[in-house]
């Protein structure tokens, strides 16, 4: 005999409210219900395996309140986050979230979309891959809507919230170079996507405020499909010859993490021998010996602040353009200490 579906009745009926107060609170409506009362109708709803009957509800509404999640690298930690907080967000809002990583390839990101697309979510949240532009460009013919997430195209005009690039670039640059290190290098992705370049702006910036020229060879593009490689390459030519630099820094969490294993394996003592600072925050920036420097991107708020425009959009579909810039924290740790000055022994 099959079991009895829970209903919002049932639910409504325990806790003593009204059926449309479950519903409302049931649904992810925000800021009209009290957090105890909310609480307890979520509690009863677990208590009772309540399950939303979604193909009604879709029917009712003409939505299947599903939102597509495109992310660049499920591997890098930062990525993976951010999907657990958009994830997360949506939830509140009655939303569920397909998540799919295009590992930073254009066709593949035009894959995943067309996924998506065939199951009917009812908008994207992206973090674009280099040269999917068609993608943006397709969603804005058919009127789909989406909110472009920590990396956008310039030249297209498209809702977005992204961190300041250039200027979390530019105060690493700035730190090091107030710590005592003027030969300072830049390891960056081989990309002409606008965070990387404003990455590599930043960082020539600070270096010409403080009247240094910028020599060539201190800045290494790494293609992402070859890192492993590229990055070694680069540090031994960084790190040796007549001017080996005193400091790098890398524009990536997945470049340092590379450049990290190298360095080690050269025995290249941190930051005795040679100073560092990345992008991105993880553990394992805590379990190196020397715990090391990094940029914090307000992941928490990014997440949060792409749904919150996506779900607005879905309401209002001709709402004005929303274009966010948040600011990144630089933390200081071991890595990026002052320069030691060493006496003659």
């Amino acid at each position: 005999m099959l079991k009895k579906r829970v209903s919002l009745r049932d639910i409504a009926e325990k806790a003593g409210v009204s059926t449309a107060l479950v519903s409302y609170v049931l649904n992810g409506k925000k800021n009209r219900v009290g957090k105890e009362m909310t609480d307890k109708i979520r509690k009863i709803a677990e208590e009772l395996n309540y399950e939303p009957h979604h193909v009604a509800k879709s029917l009712r509404s003409g939505k299947t309140f599903t939102i597509g999640l495109i992310i660049a690298d499920i591997s890098n930690p930062f990525f993976a986050n951010i999907a657990r907080v958009v994830e997360d967000e949506a939830k509140q809002y009655g939303y569920t979230v397909i998540i799919g990583s295009s590992d930073e390839n254009a066709q593949k990101s035009w894959d995943l979309l067309h996924v998506l697309l065939n199951r009917q979510v009812d908008g994207f949240i992206i973090v674009s891959a280099e040269n999917s532009q068609k993608n943006i460009l397709l969603l804005k013919e058919k009127k789909i809507p989406f909110v472009l997430l920590d990396r956008h195209f310039p030249d297209i005009h498209t809702d977005f919230v992204t961190t300041n690039n250039y200027k979390a670039s530019y105060d690493a640059t700035v730190h090091l170079l107030g710590n005592g290190y003027d030969d300072i290098a830049l390891i960056a992705y081989d990309s002409d996507m606008y965070h990387m370049q404003e990455r590599i702006r930043g960082y020539h910036q600070a270096l010409s405020e403080n009247h240094i020229v910028p020599r060539k060879e201190w800045l290494k593009k790494v293609p992402f499909s070859d890192m492993d490689t590229r990055v070694r390459i680069a540090i031994d030519a960084l790190t040796t010859g007549t001017k080996p630099v005193r400091a790098i820094l890398f524009a990536t969490y997945g470049l340092a993490i590379n450049g990290l294993k190298y360095i080690n394996e050269k025995k290249i003592k941190v930051p005795d021998d040679l100073a560092i600072v990345s992008y991105g925050q993880a553990e394992v920036f805590d379990l190196y010996y020397c715990p090391i420097s990094y940029i914090r991107q307000p992941l928490e708020q990014l997440g949060k602040t792409a749904v919150e425009m996506l779900i607005s959009k879905l309401k209002n579909p001709d709402e004005t353009m929303k274009q966010v810039f948040m600011e990144a924290k630089l933390i200081a740790r071991d890595s990026s200490v002052p320069v030691r000055v060493k006496t003659p022994g």
